[in-house]
């Protein structure tokens, strides 16, 4: 069976935009959705961790994280909305055979999505109630939201490098399929792009989580202790080192274990070279300010820490979706798809698309200004 005769046939329809206006909100979705998944994708067990072996600024921290974290779903799902369907828009051919494939893993993205939203509910209320509100259920759901939330990145992994494995969906077809039809039953486990994949993006997720323990303490949390605060810029120092050197020992195996020759050679050859070179080493950016503004935090520190792993995660972004055009070429070129322009639908979600930004910018305001206000009395 030829790999190319399972691509979903080309759309009469076309593109309803430029290939480029697809691309920019797909990466600018996906930056947007991440920061806020990191948090729950290796924030949970690692505020789990640190309540259970922390100490008391551990517990504080991760406290204020996981009071946090019903918001931060909320975003992340919202946001994640966008890059999703960019995806299914521009790169439709590949899509929908990949998640057909493992259809019965991906509709259960949207139980343990629920479950896991449910769970971190079921805490965040516990920890109003103090410590006598964290029940034994209460924390079980906790470490169920916790590994759900893990599953979830494991199975959209999956999804993903099985979109660009093409090769491999011969085979995952005949295997998993009865009768000439697919059971979607399918995993893209035998590729190790999936596992270098999914485990470079733990290592990312830490780092954003360290980031954001200093952000916290910097911009929202100005009403705890001079103490705790000292605590949490060495916290997030200690995290991020973490998360870097996990990102850099997964990436290095993405990149040098998993990469085609043909992606090799185009992603070290200039004018590539330079991106994939500030790609790997953006990280030390950000841990050097960390490391140098440990035990002053502030506002305006918490401003460049922020910025600077914005700027990480965006060269992540547009790194991976380079490669992932690589991976395709030999199969199927999605920048050729002819354009029909919808402009009703496309001024439609840039309204929407800038009025949800302008409620997110509108909340983290308020938040900021309520967490600022002196105390009263």
């Amino acid at each position: 069976m030829n790999p190319s005769d399972l691509i979903g046939p080309s759309s009469s329809l076309g593109s309803p935009a430029p290939y480029w206006f697809l691309v920019f909100f797909k990466i600018l979705g996906f930056v947007l959705h991440i920061i806020p998944m990191s948090l729950w994708y290796a924030g949970i067990i690692l505020a789990l961790l640190v309540r259970w072996k922390g100490g008391e600024n551990g517990r504080i921290w991760s406290g204020r994280l996981m009071k946090q974290m019903p918001l931060l779903v909320a975003l992340g799902v919202n946001f994640g909305i966008v890059p999703l369907l960019f995806t299914q828009v521009s790169y439709y051919q590949v899509f929908y055979p990949a998640t057909i494939l493992m259809a019965w893993f991906w509709l259960s993205v949207i139980l343990l999505l629920t479950l896991a939203y449910y769970g971190v509910y079921i805490y965040a209320y516990g920890l109003k109630e103090g410590n006598s509100g964290l029940t034994p259920f209460r924390q079980a759901a906790a470490w169920i939201a916790a590994i759900f939330f893990i599953v979830i990145g494991f199975l959209f992994s999956n999804a993903f490098s099985l979109m660009t494995n093409l090769g491999g969906w011969p085979a995952l077809a005949e295997k998993t399929g009865e009768a000439g039809a697919v059971l979607g039953t399918a995993l893209n486990t035998g590729d190790s792009t999936l596992w270098a994949r999914w485990l470079m993006m733990f290592g990312l997720a830490l780092t954003t989580t360290g980031a954001y323990a200093y952000v916290d303490a910097g911009v929202f949390g100005r009403k705890e202790s001079e103490k705790y605060r000292l605590w949490a810029g060495g916290f997030a120092l200690k995290i991020y080192t973490l998360g870097a050197v996990w990102f850099a020992l997964f990436g290095s195996w993405y990149v040098f274990g998993t990469w085609q020759e043909e992606v090799k050679a185009t992603m070290f050859a200039m004018p590539l070279g330079i991106l994939t070179v500030l790609t790997a080493v953006s990280p030390g950016l950000v841990w050097f300010c960390l490391w140098f503004f440990r035990k002053s935090v502030s506002k305006r520190a918490a401003f460049f820490v922020a910025l600077t792993q914005l700027v990480v995660l965006s060269l992540n972004a547009v790194s991976r979706q380079i490669v992932q055009n690589l991976e395709l070429g030999k199969f199927l070129d999605v920048t050729a798809e002819p354009v029909k322009m919808q402009l009703s639908p496309i001024v439609l979600f840039l309204l929407l698309f800038v009025f949800g930004i302008g409620v997110v910018v509108w909340m983290v305001r308020k938040v900021i200004a309520v967490e600022t206000r002196p105390a009263a009395g």
